[in-house]
């Protein structure tokens, strides 16, 4: 693998790394990094310290090897006798000697301003709050390009893994006709019913049809219909997670979504190169180059491949073509589209990868054409009252009182769509009712926030004419 000969030319480094956010991606981050010889994770910040404790105590430190620290004196203490740190105030983090701090707080007001905070101090950054990397995640990789340090999508979740796939396969001189997540639906033939989501449909004999391999030209009606039979299973697909992913994998790639949340076809892996590519070559697509979601139809005992990524490409040279597409690339019927694809993502076990490229290299394993190319905005599901304060739990990700579409990157404005993770913890200012997107004009907004300043510099940097005007 060539990061090992790129690391190796600094073999004597490791890399100092602190992590803030001790959830379920962050702990694994920490578990892992005993293993990796290069990295040196020494500092992890949470708000419940003792969360924090724990996950160094899963990684094998001992009690006497983790230091609990209050303040910037005993944190360096603590590391030149060798321990390592945990503190609940993630701002002490940066004036310590570290080099790469990686985001994962799940909320988006905390990690824009850790992201900003550490890039001003020098440090370089790995964003897995992805919330925040789909709001101000460009104006944070321009402050960090200002100062030479490195802000970067993570590797580990869906978009990152994403951006790099796009990134190989254009580097090799293809053409990405689409890419997006992969998810899963599990499919019971003897029952008919097929899950995923949490819900699941049991269809009636007489459309199961649509559930057998699409013959060759009939991809439009197969995925017309299998939309039309699971529609049900649809509806968690707009709350805002799902929508995050593709939004960050727009913002870095420049693949575009069709639909405000993309087509999302229930389709068997070989059957996606047949139905994600172009309309004139027997699939469902308008344009190239667009962002989507595949849901991976299996049973029980077939692989899913529902936490990977998936690319459909075209080559214009028909030899390679050929050649690829015997050497293992499933092709649609005529072969000018092909399928690539990661059937996984390892979480936080994978992000070191975008650590130590930061921390040794000094690249990010992200785009370094990261833009505001898409917005998420929000609608309300259920009206909400006057001087009502929008819940911002779990970062909005799974808040079912707002659900998610993309639209085209813009500047906030009284008659524009507030960015969906840019409304946690912000007040209503009139009644809103359910089914209404939520505009600018609609809330107040808040006082001494990182996030929003962030977003106002980036709408100025990139929106120059219409935040003038």
């Amino acid at each position: 693998m060539i990061y090992s000969h790129l690391f190796a030319r600094e073999p004597e480094r490791r890399v100092r790394a602190a992590l803030i956010g001790a959830g379920s991606f962050g702990r694994s981050i920490v578990t892992q990094s005993p293993l990796i010889r290069r990295l040196n994770l020494c500092a992890v910040a949470d708000l419940q310290v003792e969360a924090a404790v724990d996950a160094f105590r899963q990684a094998g430190y001992a009690g006497d090897q983790i230091a609990v620290c209050d303040s910037r004196s005993a944190a360096l203490a603590a590391l030149e006798a060798g321990q390592v740190i945990v503190v609940g105030d993630a701002l002490l983090l940066m004036d310590l000697p570290l080099d790469v701090i990686a985001s994962a707080t799940r909320v988006p007001e905390a990690a824009a301003l850790y992201a900003r905070e550490a890039i001003d101090h020098g440090k370089h950054v790995v964003m897995i709050d992805k919330e925040a990397d789909a709001a101000v995640g460009p104006v944070l990789k321009h402050r960090a390009d200002a100062v030479g340090v490195v802000y970067t999508t993570d590797d580990g979740d869906q978009p990152g893994l994403l951006v790099g796939l796009v990134a190989w396969a254009r580097e090799l001189g293809m053409e990405v006709l689409c890419g997006g997540d992969l998810r899963d639906a599990l499919y019971d033939p003897a029952t008919g019913t097929v899950s995923r989501g949490g819900r699941s449909v049991t269809m009636p004999e007489s459309e199961r049809w649509a559930l057998e391999p699409i013959p060759a030209g009939e991809g439009p009606r197969y995925a017309q219909a299998r939309r039309e039979a699971l529609a049900y299973l649809g509806e968690p697909d707009a709350l805002g997670d799902p929508i995050c992913h593709m939004a960050v994998a727009a913002n870095n790639t420049g693949l575009l979504p069709e639909t405000p949340i993309g087509h999302r076809v229930t389709l068997g892996i070989t059957e996606i190169p047949s139905v994600y590519c172009p309309v004139e070559d027997g699939g469902i697509l308008e344009h190239r180059g667009v962002l989507d979601v595949a849901y991976a139809l299996h049973t029980a005992h077939e692989p899913h491949g529902g936490g990977g990524v998936f690319i459909v490409v075209a080559n214009a040279d028909p030899v390679s073509r050929a050649t690829m597409i015997d050497k293992g690339l499933y092709s649609n019927p005529n072969g000018t589209a092909m399928l690539a694809y990661r059937p996984y993502h390892l979480c936080g076990a994978e992000t070191a990868m975008s650590i130590l490229c930061a921390g040794l290299l000094g690249v990010p394993t992200g785009s370094a054409d990261l833009c505001p190319r898409v917005d998420m905005a929000a609608t309300a599901t259920r009206p909400f009252a006057k001087g009502e304060t929008i819940s911002g739990a779990g970062g909005l990700s799974y808040n079912p009182d707002l659900h998610a579409a993309l639209i085209p990157g813009g500047p906030l404005a009284p008659d524009r769509p507030v960015p969906f993770f840019m409304l946690g913890g912000v007040r209503v200012a009139c009644d809103i009712p359910a089914g209404t997107t939520i505009t600018g004009r609609m809330v107040a907004r808040p006082v001494d926030s990182a996030l929003w300043a962030l977003r106002e510099q980036q709408d100025s940097t990139f929106f120059p004419e219409e935040t003038r005007s």
